[in-house]
């Protein structure tokens, strides 16, 4: 059964209402989800400031509250909703995570690594292949994180 862009939209209006939350602890207003049988698993938002982990991006906080869920740091089978689409690092753990499904708002043309600065999810070196769809609530997502910055500049 395959998942319909409305509940791509209904998911990515969760994990953006947790990027707002992000925002309002000062932090850059990212959020994602873990989803596993039309079910959110875990969730997470931006952190790093707040936690001082530089490593305590919205979706590794997710994939490790999904790991804590599941009992297991392989998290197949399901489908990360994310505002942004993500950075190297966060790219590195989506695949060794093996996420079946990556779906993300805005897209990041300077720093995104699923199909911009890098193209991490056509890497030869990596043993897992993410299918992945950006733009969803694209225009909503780049506004809340066009005004953040904006605001803090």
């Amino acid at each position: 059964m395959g998942i319909s862009p409305n509940s791509d939209e209904a998911w990515m209006r969760y994990a953006f209402r947790l990027a707002q939350r992000a925002e309002q602890q000062g932090e850059v207003p990212v959020g994602a989800i873990v989803v596993k049988d039309d079910l959110c698993i875990a969730e997470g938002w931006n952190a790093p400031i707040t936690t001082h982990d530089p490593t305590a991006h919205a979706e590794m906080v997710a994939l490790r509250k999904a790991g804590l869920a599941l009992e297991n740091y392989r998290l197949c089978d399901t489908t990360l909703y994310v505002t942004l689409e993500p950075c190297v690092m966060c790219m590195g753990a989506i695949s060794h995570a093996r996420i079946k499904r990556l779906v993300f708002g805005a897209f990041d043309p300077k720093r995104g690594a699923v199909c911009h600065a890098l193209s991490l999810s056509d890497a030869s070196f990596l043993n897992h292949r993410v299918d992945w769809v950006g733009g969803v609530l694209e225009m909503e997502c780049s506004e809340l994180l066009s005004n953040f910055f904006r605001v803090r500049r």
